[in-house]
């Protein structure tokens, strides 16, 4: 029994200890030897009134009767103590909680430390006579029992200095007692050495070197630098090495624009010389449109005293906080690559205070973290926060939080918030955010607090919205000055070897290749992505499987454990199955792509697919995951192929599009021989990311000559469920097309989904898959294919006219389309009894298959109108889109491809169910002619 769990019950302890004194047997062990241990140091008969133990030795105790000492016990005195025992623990407890409010954060101490009641004795009951009782100090690390004067002192020292701890809101409490160790053990004492103090210094006068030198050099240029925050660069600098130290093979940053010069030259060993020149207009760069110097990436291994460690910095587009799931997925593939191995890859995130707080992808982010498709064992955030947006610097304005890093208690990450000017304090922090990232495998946010010497950008005039803050960083001491100074009144440098190593630098800057640590630029873990640089889309690929093939992964696909129970629905689907296996019935959707990835992954392709209920697919036509229906077991098979397979993982996502959809891109782009799909709900709620898809999946190749085979699945379709739930946009994914950036498709059979899928990585060919992915189709009885189609010809991107029927030199109207409206403009075709129409599926939209459309125009010599026609409204889908290309294939004299669609309109459909038909009709009467042909029957 723990003495200490009933401290503060008084009648208890007295009860026990009669019972002692009358019999020690009768009490349990720990309080026979504490009683014991009690009267040896101390007689009950002159107690030392200033001085009690940590339990129980209260002022004058005396036991009520008993063993023939005599005496009454002095309630009032037990309990007195035990409430002054209480506070003493509760203000412990507070400094945890809330010093944070008052420790000194604010190098341009523009922000009054606040006014924290908590924190006074006196909020408790204590008072000046309590300062020099000893009392117990419960979990405070290192010091057992101590006088409140001193047990004040250390709190002050620990939790109020240049450090400012937020973890108390963590609920593990193997945690929180880990943070407290850290922080109380080491009492407000860095104990850095010598040789770390002078490579601060020299990291500082790096930071402060490159921006003096850029700030003379290149007058008014963009930099974005990182002047007021140099603490960055040592700070980086240590982790790297302290990741290194602990095994980290791999750290992959992503952040902004501020300070990003700083660390490619200062932290990845980027040569001065081509910084130089990319601001002199000189920079090589490659085919594409290329990318501003703030924006750019780097790769480059540096050596540390475990081994060397790759660094990678991810490429970055302007909108500052959308790298971080990218940063993540490139990390997860990493990991994966070597193990699925945690500890092998690290995550650091970089971000800017406005940033953190505005941007809701942080969120999403963080709400990755701990998923299991998703997580990467911890990520370092670094929160370059100086104290201002743009030109806004009010919390009142820019956000509804006491700090910051608030958002990012959602997920218990513990925040250290610390003093940009107090180097030492850094680092101190920065090892112990590393060592509990590898200890606890969680996120952990350091929230560097310094501020920006100049405005947003070089050529911003700051003081015009900010004259106070602007005015004292005009009269503030840079860091590297600060630190020099400080490392020259502990005798460690003389007294102008500060400004000689800056001069140092300079020069350096003019004569070395590299200022940073020794880098090497030869990976040997790098992907290659050579056999994908110069490749094009119509590079033929052979996505055939033979027909013994499909009716043993259909077998396979189907077979079940023993005992395995399924829901009915689910139980009648498999039961289909088994038949199509058998070829007793056609193939449908669902079960042409469990085909397709079954194939890849008994080839050695692993395949990741995530979304919001892609498990079982949002029109449960997929069942990737099956449900034991009474216990709820799960059993995957596409998991139980052979021991061979690749691996197979589908993820049902957390409701996030932008996080998630950046992951999978950031994944796609670390490993292009792993099928990934993201796979939207609906597709229309992919444009909850398309901040992703017009700055990574379209653009990257261009911009960062960065490649990505990502595929999306975005469901489409006018079924009649409005406005929300018909289009996916096809239109805005069209506009982005250029230089065979990427590809979209919209396949109308499940054959052709069979071999588009296979076909994106069978092909050496690593372009972004956009696909316009069925609903209704899912389960249309038109909607199917048989084996000849999987056995005998791959993906087609233009279908001719399957109807014999149709005798091309009968043909007068051609009618082009996409996706769904082709099962309708069949259905009314057939029902007129209609022959001189033929129907024509474009099956890829871009690359805009011209040679192929070609073709099928020759086959129809007297056609006299070609019609493209569309279920979307004139203004969306692929009209006009259509238009521009088609005016390539057809001559003068053929003239201009005509429009069969619904009107122009301003929603993507209309929410009326009878409307939606009447359009329908509409214009499918237009395509085919119907009035025309309805008012000639008559007339003859």
């Amino acid at each position: 029994m723990d003495t200490q769990t009933y401290l503060y019950n008084a009648h208890f302890i007295d009860d026990l200890y009669e019972a002692y004194l009358a019999d020690p047997s009768q009490v349990d062990e720990n309080w026979r030897q504490y009683f014991a241990k009690l009267q040896q140091e101390q007689p009950m008969a002159q107690p030392e009134v200033a001085h009690f133990p940590i339990q129980a030795r209260y002022t004058d105790y005396k036991p009520r009767h008993g063993a023939g000492t005599g005496g009454e016990l002095d309630q009032e005195a037990l309990f007195e103590f035990a409430k002054k025992q209480s506070a003493v623990l509760r203000l412990i407890n507070a400094y945890r909680f809330r010093a944070h409010q008052r420790s000194n954060l604010d190098p341009l101490n523009l922000q009054e430390r606040q006014q924290v009641p908590d924190l006074e004795p006196s909020f408790y009951g204590l008072n000046e006579a309590d300062m020099k009782t000893v009392f117990d100090t419960g979990s405070l690390y290192g010091m057992d029992r101590e006088n409140l004067s001193n047990i004040i002192a250390l709190l002050k020292k620990v939790y109020c200095g240049n450090i400012g701890a937020e973890y108390m809101h963590i609920t593990d409490t193997s945690q929180k007692r880990w943070i407290q160790q850290r922080l109380e053990g080491a009492k407000g004492d860095f104990k850095l050495d010598v040789d770390t103090k002078k490579q601060i210094l020299e990291r500082l006068t790096a930071a402060q070197g490159l921006e003096d030198y850029l700030h003379t050099q290149y007058v008014g240029q963009k930099r974005f630098s990182l002047e007021g925050g140099e603490s960055t660069i040592p700070m980086l600098d240590d982790l790297i090495q302290h990741a290194g130290r602990e095994g980290i093979a791999e750290v992959v940053l992503g952040m902004a624009h501020r300070g990003r010069l700083n660390v490619l030259v200062n932290i990845l060993g980027k040569r001065p010389k081509d910084l130089f020149s990319e601001f002199e207009g000189k920079a090589k760069q490659h085919q594409g449109s290329g990318d501003v110097k703030y924006h750019q990436g780097f790769s480059s291994e540096v050596s540390t005293p475990g081994g060397m460690v790759h660094l990678a910095l991810a490429f970055n587009p302007s909108h500052l906080e959308i790298i971080n799931p990218v940063v993540e997925g490139s990390v997860r593939a990493r990991q994966e690559r070597r193990g699925n191995n945690k500890n092998s890859v690290l995550p650091v995130l970089i971000h800017g205070d406005a940033a953190f707080a505005g941007q809701g992808v942080v969120m999403e982010t963080l709400n990755l973290a701990e998923t299991r498709g998703y997580g990467t064992g911890g990520t370092i955030h670094l929160v370059i926060n100086n104290q201002i947006g743009f030109t806004t610097s009010d919390p009142l304005d820019s956000r509804s939080t006491l700090y910051c890093t608030d958002v990012a208690k959602m997920v218990q990450a513990p925040i250290f918030h610390v003093n940009g000017d107090d180097p030492e304090a850094v680092i101190f922090i920065t090892r112990l955010a590393m060592d509990y990232r590898m200890a606890f495998n969680k996120d952990v946010v350091i929230d560097l607090i310094c501020y920006r010497r100049h405005g947003h950008n070089e050529a911003d005039e700051p003081a015009a919205t900010q004259p106070v803050m602007y005015s004292q960083i005009a009269k503030q001491t840079k860091t590297q000055a600060v630190y020099a100074q400080k490392l020259a009144e502990e005798g460690l440098i003389g007294p102008e070897e500060g400004e000689v190593m800056l001069q140092q630098y300079r020069a350096a800057l003019k004569t070395q290749d590299v200022v940073s640590r020794p880098v090497n630029l030869e990976f040997k873990n790098a992907i290659d992505w050579r056999p994908f640089i110069g490749t094009n889309w119509a590079d033929p690929a052979d996505t055939t499987i033979t027909e013994a093939e499909i009716k043993d992964f259909m077998n396979r696909l189907t077979t079940l454990p023993e005992g395995f129970k399924l829901n009915r629905s689910v139980a009648k689907l498999m039961d289909a199955r088994r038949k199509m296996g058998e070829g007793e019935l056609p193939l449908d959707w669902g079960s042409a792509e469990t085909l397709a990835y079954a194939s890849l992954l008994e080839a050695g392709t692993p395949v990741r697919l995530s979304g919001q209920d892609c498990g079982r697919g949002t029109f449960a036509h997929r069942h990737a995951v099956l449900h034991e229906s009474n216990t709820g077991e799960t059993y995957l098979p596409l998991r139980n192929l052979s021991e061979k397979q690749a691996n197979f993982l589908v993820i049902n996502s957390l409701l996030s599009e932008e996080a998630v959809l950046g992951f999978e891109f950031g994944f796609t782009s670390s490993d292009p021989h792993t099928l990934v799909i993201w796979e939207a709900q609906f597709g229309d709620f992919a444009n909850g990311a398309q901040v992703v898809m017009d700055q990574f999946i379209s653009s990257s190749e261009s911009k960062w000559g960065r490649f990505s085979g990502l595929t999306m699945l975005l469901p489409h379709g006018y079924d009649g469920q409005g406005p929300e739930h018909s289009s996916a946009r096809l239109e805005r994914y069209l506009q982005l097309c250029a230089e065979d950036n990427m590809q979209v498709c919209v396949p109308t059979t499940p054959a052709q989904c069979f071999h588009m899928l296979r076909r994106q990585i069978v092909r050496p060919y690593r372009k972004p898959l956009i696909v316009m992915s069925p609903k209704s189709l899912l389960r249309h009885k038109r909607a199917v294919s048989h084996f000849n189609e999987f056995t005998d010809q791959g993906f087609q991107v233009v279908i001719d006219e399957v109807d014999p029927n149709i005798v091309p030199e009968k043909v007068n109207r051609l009618l082009f389309c996409s996706g769904k409206v082709y099962y309708d403009l069949v259905e009314a075709r057939e029902e007129h009894g209609i022959d001189d129409i033929a129907i024509i599926r474009l099956e890829q939209l871009y690359p805009y298959p011209k040679q192929a459309i070609s073709e099928v125009l020759a086959r129809y010599p007297h056609v006299k109108h070609r019609v493209w026609v569309q279920e979307e409204p004139r203004n969306q889908g692929a009209w006009w889109y259509m238009r521009a290309h088609m005016d390539v294939n057809l001559s003068h004299e053929e003239g201009r491809i005509e429009y069969a669609g619904r009107p122009a309109s301003a929603s993507p459909a209309v929410g009326s169910l009878s409307m939606h038909r009447q359009q329908l009709q509409d214009f499918l009467n237009e395509a085919l002619q119907l009035e025309e042909r309805g008012n000639a029957r008559r007339t003859a």
